[in-house]
Protein backbone atom coordinates (compact mmCIF):
# COMPACT_ATOMS: atom_id res chain seq x y z
CA UNK A 1 0.00 0.00 0.00
CA UNK A 2 1.33 3.41 -0.91
CA UNK A 3 1.29 5.50 2.27
CA UNK A 4 2.41 8.58 0.40
CA UNK A 5 -0.98 9.00 -1.30
CA UNK A 6 -3.31 11.54 0.33
CA UNK A 7 -6.09 8.93 0.71
CA UNK A 8 -4.07 6.67 3.04
CA UNK A 9 -3.76 9.16 5.94
CA UNK A 10 -7.46 10.00 5.60
CA UNK A 11 -8.38 6.31 5.82
CA UNK A 12 -6.23 5.86 8.93
CA UNK A 13 -7.72 9.02 10.44
CA UNK A 14 -11.29 7.83 9.76
CA UNK A 15 -10.56 4.45 11.37
CA UNK A 16 -8.95 6.10 14.39
CA UNK A 17 -11.90 8.47 14.75
CA UNK A 18 -14.33 5.55 14.62
CA UNK A 19 -12.37 3.74 17.34
CA UNK A 20 -12.37 6.85 19.52
CA UNK A 21 -16.16 7.26 19.10
CA UNK A 22 -16.73 3.57 19.89
CA UNK A 23 -14.55 3.89 22.99
CA UNK A 24 -16.43 7.01 24.13
CA UNK A 25 -19.80 5.28 23.69
CA UNK A 26 -18.55 2.23 25.62
CA UNK A 27 -17.19 4.43 28.42
CA UNK A 28 -20.50 6.30 28.64
CA UNK A 29 -22.45 3.04 28.75
CA UNK A 30 -20.24 1.70 31.56
CA UNK A 31 -20.52 4.98 33.47
CA UNK A 32 -24.32 4.82 33.21
CA UNK A 33 -24.36 1.25 34.46
CA UNK A 34 -25.36 -0.47 31.22
CA UNK A 35 -24.38 -4.15 31.05
CA UNK A 36 -21.53 -4.75 28.67
CA UNK A 37 -21.57 -7.30 25.90
CA UNK A 38 -18.36 -8.74 27.34
CA UNK A 39 -20.17 -9.57 30.58
CA UNK A 40 -22.93 -11.47 28.82
CA UNK A 41 -22.51 -15.09 27.80
CA UNK A 42 -21.63 -15.44 24.12
CA UNK A 43 -21.70 -11.63 23.73
CA UNK A 44 -25.52 -11.65 23.74
CA UNK A 45 -26.30 -8.81 26.14
CA UNK A 46 -29.85 -8.43 27.43
CA UNK A 47 -32.48 -10.57 25.70
CA UNK A 48 -34.24 -8.86 22.84
CA UNK A 49 -38.02 -8.62 22.62
CA UNK A 50 -37.95 -11.49 20.11
CA UNK A 51 -36.33 -13.75 22.72
CA UNK A 52 -39.10 -13.20 25.29
CA UNK A 53 -42.01 -15.63 25.44
CA UNK A 54 -45.34 -14.01 26.27
CA UNK A 55 -48.53 -15.97 26.85
CA UNK A 56 -51.62 -14.22 25.53
CA UNK A 57 -55.20 -14.61 26.65
CA UNK A 58 -58.51 -13.37 25.33
CA UNK A 59 -59.15 -9.75 26.44
CA UNK A 60 -62.69 -10.75 27.48
CA UNK A 61 -64.02 -13.50 29.71
CA UNK A 62 -64.62 -16.74 27.76
CA UNK A 63 -66.36 -18.07 25.83
CA UNK A 64 -65.24 -16.10 22.82
CA UNK A 65 -67.07 -15.70 19.58
CA UNK A 66 -65.11 -14.22 16.71
CA UNK A 67 -67.39 -11.89 14.76
CA UNK A 68 -64.90 -10.52 12.26
CA UNK A 69 -61.44 -12.02 11.62
CA UNK A 70 -58.15 -10.33 10.82
CA UNK A 71 -58.11 -9.27 7.17
CA UNK A 72 -54.99 -7.24 6.41
CA UNK A 73 -54.89 -5.04 3.34
CA UNK A 74 -52.61 -6.00 0.45
CA UNK A 75 -50.74 -2.70 0.94
CA UNK A 76 -50.34 -0.79 4.24
CA UNK A 77 -52.24 2.26 2.95
CA UNK A 78 -55.29 0.32 1.64
CA UNK A 79 -58.49 -0.57 3.49
CA UNK A 80 -58.56 -3.74 5.55
CA UNK A 81 -59.37 -5.08 9.00
CA UNK A 82 -56.21 -4.77 11.12
CA UNK A 83 -57.45 -6.76 14.09
CA UNK A 84 -60.28 -9.00 15.24
CA UNK A 85 -63.76 -8.21 16.53
CA UNK A 86 -64.86 -10.37 19.45
CA UNK A 87 -68.51 -10.58 20.55
CA UNK A 88 -69.19 -8.99 23.93
CA UNK A 89 -72.04 -7.61 25.97
CA UNK A 90 -72.41 -3.90 26.59
CA UNK A 91 -70.39 -2.94 29.67
CA UNK A 92 -68.31 -6.14 29.59
CA UNK A 93 -64.99 -6.00 31.45
CA UNK A 94 -62.02 -5.74 29.07
CA UNK A 95 -58.74 -7.13 30.37
CA UNK A 96 -55.12 -7.03 29.29
CA UNK A 97 -54.33 -9.92 26.93
CA UNK A 98 -50.80 -10.16 28.42
CA UNK A 99 -48.66 -8.36 30.97
CA UNK A 100 -47.23 -5.02 29.93
CA UNK A 101 -47.26 -1.25 30.26
CA UNK A 102 -50.17 0.96 29.23
CA UNK A 103 -48.75 3.32 26.61
CA UNK A 104 -52.04 5.03 25.73
CA UNK A 105 -55.43 5.41 27.37
CA UNK A 106 -57.71 7.97 25.78
CA UNK A 107 -59.98 8.86 22.91
CA UNK A 108 -59.20 8.35 19.23
CA UNK A 109 -61.83 9.60 16.78
CA UNK A 110 -64.42 9.68 19.56
CA UNK A 111 -63.77 6.12 20.79
CA UNK A 112 -61.96 5.05 23.94
CA UNK A 113 -58.73 3.15 23.22
CA UNK A 114 -56.19 1.47 25.49
CA UNK A 115 -52.82 0.31 24.15
CA UNK A 116 -50.54 -2.05 26.09
CA UNK A 117 -46.88 -2.68 25.19
CA UNK A 118 -45.91 -6.28 25.99
CA UNK A 119 -42.44 -7.64 26.80
CA UNK A 120 -42.15 -9.28 23.37
CA UNK A 121 -42.47 -5.88 21.68
CA UNK A 122 -46.05 -6.38 20.50
CA UNK A 123 -48.63 -3.66 21.16
CA UNK A 124 -52.26 -4.58 21.84
CA UNK A 125 -54.87 -1.90 21.20
CA UNK A 126 -58.42 -2.43 22.42
CA UNK A 127 -61.51 -0.38 21.59
CA UNK A 128 -64.09 0.97 22.24
CA UNK A 129 -63.82 1.10 26.01
CA UNK A 130 -64.10 3.34 28.98
CA UNK A 131 -60.61 3.09 30.44
CA UNK A 132 -60.01 2.45 34.12
CA UNK A 133 -56.21 2.54 33.72
CA UNK A 134 -53.85 5.39 32.93
CA UNK A 135 -50.81 5.79 30.71
CA UNK A 136 -47.71 4.34 32.37
CA UNK A 137 -49.59 1.76 34.46
CA UNK A 138 -48.02 -1.69 34.61
CA UNK A 139 -50.59 -4.44 34.17
CA UNK A 140 -50.57 -8.20 34.46
CA UNK A 141 -52.37 -10.54 32.07
CA UNK A 142 -56.05 -10.44 32.93
CA UNK A 143 -55.89 -7.03 34.70
CA UNK A 144 -58.93 -4.86 34.05
CA UNK A 145 -58.31 -2.14 31.46
CA UNK A 146 -61.88 -0.84 31.30
CA UNK A 147 -65.38 -1.69 30.16
CA UNK A 148 -66.82 -2.06 26.68
CA UNK A 149 -68.32 1.28 25.66
CA UNK A 150 -70.23 0.71 22.47
CA UNK A 151 -69.46 -1.35 19.44
CA UNK A 152 -66.34 -1.85 17.38
CA UNK A 153 -66.49 0.25 14.20
CA UNK A 154 -69.84 1.75 15.23
CA UNK A 155 -71.91 -1.34 14.35
CA UNK A 156 -70.42 -4.80 13.87
CA UNK A 157 -72.87 -7.34 12.43
CA UNK A 158 -73.61 -9.82 15.20
CA UNK A 159 -73.95 -7.33 18.04
CA UNK A 160 -71.63 -5.46 20.39
CA UNK A 161 -67.98 -6.26 19.89
CA UNK A 162 -64.50 -5.47 21.14
CA UNK A 163 -61.88 -4.66 18.50
CA UNK A 164 -58.42 -6.07 19.37
CA UNK A 165 -55.52 -5.05 17.15
CA UNK A 166 -51.86 -6.06 17.58
CA UNK A 167 -48.81 -4.45 16.01
CA UNK A 168 -45.15 -5.40 15.83
CA UNK A 169 -43.45 -2.14 14.94
CA UNK A 170 -45.65 -0.71 12.18
CA UNK A 171 -46.88 -4.13 10.98
CA UNK A 172 -50.24 -5.47 12.13
CA UNK A 173 -50.45 -9.16 13.05
CA UNK A 174 -53.41 -11.45 13.69
CA UNK A 175 -54.19 -11.36 17.43
CA UNK A 176 -56.23 -14.55 17.24
CA UNK A 177 -53.09 -16.52 16.34
CA UNK A 178 -51.45 -15.38 19.61
CA UNK A 179 -54.00 -17.25 21.71
CA UNK A 180 -53.01 -20.72 22.97
CA UNK A 181 -54.39 -23.45 20.72
CA UNK A 182 -55.23 -21.15 17.82
CA UNK A 183 -51.88 -20.67 16.09
CA UNK A 184 -50.48 -22.64 13.17
CA UNK A 185 -50.04 -26.39 13.56
CA UNK A 186 -46.38 -27.34 13.80
CA UNK A 187 -45.33 -30.94 13.13
CA UNK A 188 -42.38 -32.09 15.22
CA UNK A 189 -40.08 -35.00 14.35
CA UNK A 190 -40.83 -38.31 16.09
CA UNK A 191 -38.42 -39.57 18.72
Amino acid sequence: MDTSSPAAPRARSRTAGHAVRRGAVLALAVALGAPSAAAAPHGGGAPSARDVTVTYRLPLDPPAHLLRPFDPPPRPWLAGHRGVDVAATAGATVVSPAAGVVTFAGDVAGRGVVTVLHADGRRSSLEPLTATVHEGAQVIAGATLGTLAGDAHGGTPGGPALHWGVRVGDRYVDPWLLLPGTGPIVLLPAG
